[in-house]
């Protein structure tokens, strides 16, 4: 190819002179080019002319094209040490000036989107949505919770050694390659050929507000969903810890439903974003029965992880109350979990100093209060599965017949059939979306725990997303 062709080639798609342009590329993609990088890039600024400006990234290894650009006499480098770019042409100094000055390195007041404030256009030439780092903007500006701080240590233009910190710098993988049909289908963006390279061109106003829009939608909108993957594993269990973080409850999660081994569960509770289980099993095996030195080392291995006991939960309770009290000392735990009706324990528990909890596995409402009676404050673990079993309707009887907004300390995500047979979230007797509703009405601070009380027909995975798709259709 000669460099008029290309420069034809680019006309042809939009671009016109005083044109500001961000560059991606592929020289190979091209084919054979007479001149080679120089054509390219000569052909670009015969179509911008004199006006116009071209922006290359230049902070990784991107290409000839960009080192090209970079060492040509008259390019300003931008001056900051990540998301580095380089550029030619009249408003090189104004998109560049001060980049390293801004909160982060690809959002407000960087060359990214100061290109959109100069209606100028992203080009992908013979490379994919992967390369495009204006898609970094975007998430930058969304301020998605996966994205982290980078600090670097560089020297300014006016020669002053800096150490700064950038927010919401990108991390590992993306499906960027995954968003491109958003783009192609809108409309906005061009795709064309020059050679034997595939070229898109779209304006990086229209680039920024439907990946805005998007992402709006869907904070995990550019993470794959392959189980494989262990980097968009990571990030999406960061989106769904801040998605709970913004909810007045505290989300848990039965040890049970989490795994079979402590590291299994916390390979799983991680890979949700779950930061706290409910120790009710570990092997098949009760905790309530085992000594205190396998508990002691469960909590303690998971809070390595950065995961906390939110409770010991026993089904059943131990002869002698006080090994639940051992247990929790040794584990340093802070709140018991048992059947209500265990009044005696519970005044033993209660009398070391440990908070206990009533849970109904097949009482009543009234008899449920019974059992607490007693016991001033919230001390109540409604499980929605025992109420159904008891032949109740947990929301519609059970929780106003209760009264339990006043004493509830823990609900149970769970639901069964009447005879008690386990079931998907919304598809039982448990009435457990009413139930969730209701507690967020009243923005309920305890805790909400997945599986809960019963043996899940689901995996934790299945279970939390069940969840989520409930609290997004309240």
């Amino acid at each position: 190819m000669k460099k008029q062709e290309i420069s034809a080639a680019l006309q042809e798609m939009g671009l016109k002179k005083a044109d500001k342009v961000l560059l991606h590329s592929s020289l190979l993609s091209l084919g054979q080019v007479e001149g080679g990088p120089d054509a390219v890039i000569d052909a670009f600024l015969d179509v911008l002319g004199s006006e116009g400006t071209l922006l290359v990234p230049v902070f990784g290894a991107l290409g000839i094209l960009t080192e090209t650009l970079k060492k040509r006499p008259g390019a300003v480098i931008s001056p900051c040490p990540v998301g580095t770019l380089a550029a030619i042409g009249k408003d090189a100094q104004t998109l560049c000036r001060d980049h390293w000055k801004a909160d982060t390195a690809h959002g407000e007041n960087t060359p990214f989107t100061r290109l959109i404030d100069m209606d100028g256009y992203v080009c992908l030439l013979g490379v994919d949505q992967d390369r495009n780092t204006s898609l970094h903007g975007i998430e930058a500006m969304l301020q998605l919770p996966y994205l982290e701080d980078t600090t670097a240590t560089f020297t300014t233009p006016e020669g002053e050694t800096v150490t700064k910190t950038w927010k919401y710098y990108p991390g590992p993988h993306r499906d960027f390659i995954g968003i491109d049909r958003y783009y192609r289908e809108s409309g906005v963006m061009k795709i064309s050929r020059i050679g034997n390279s595939q070229v898109r061109l779209i304006k990086s106003r229209d680039l920024f507000e439907i990946g805005l829009a998007l992402g709006s939608e869907d904070p995990a909108f550019v993470l794959c969903d392959n189980p494989e993957c262990a980097d968009c594993v990571r990030q999406r269990a960061a989106v769904f810890s801040d998605r709970m973080d913004k909810e007045s409850f505290k989300l848990t999660a039965s040890s049970r439903l989490a795994g079979r081994y402590v590291p299994e569960m916390i390979e799983n509770l991680l890979a949700v974003g779950i930061r706290f289980v409910e120790l009710d099993y570990l092997q098949g095996k009760s905790c309530a029965f085992m000594s205190e030195e396998k508990i002691a080392a469960a909590a303690a291995e998971f809070r390595s992880e950065g995961i906390e006991i939110s409770a010991l939960s026993a089904a059943a309770v131990p002869d002698d109350a006080e090994q639940l009290v051992k247990l929790a000392k040794a584990a340093n735990i802070s709140r018991i979990i048992i059947p209500a009706g265990a009044v005696e324990a519970a005044n033993v528990i209660s009398a070391a100093g440990i908070e206990v909890v009533f849970r109904n596995f097949n009482q009543t409402a009234l008899a449920m209060v019974k059992a607490m009676k007693g016991f001033e404050g919230r001390h109540a673990c409604f499980n929605p599965a025992g109420f159904a079993l008891a032949g109740e309707h947990p929301f519609l009887g059970s929780y106003r017949i209760g009264r339990f907004i006043k004493t509830i300390a823990q609900l149970d995500i769970n639901d069964a059939l009447w005879d008690g047979t386990p079931q998907p979230l919304a598809r039982g007797n448990g009435e457990i979306k009413e139930l969730i509703s209701i507690l967020r009405c009243h923005n309920f601070a305890g805790f909400f725990s997945l599986g809960g009380g019963i043996a899940a027909p689901v995996t934790l995975k299945e279970m939390a997303e069940d969840f989520v798709w409930l609290l997004d259709n309240m």
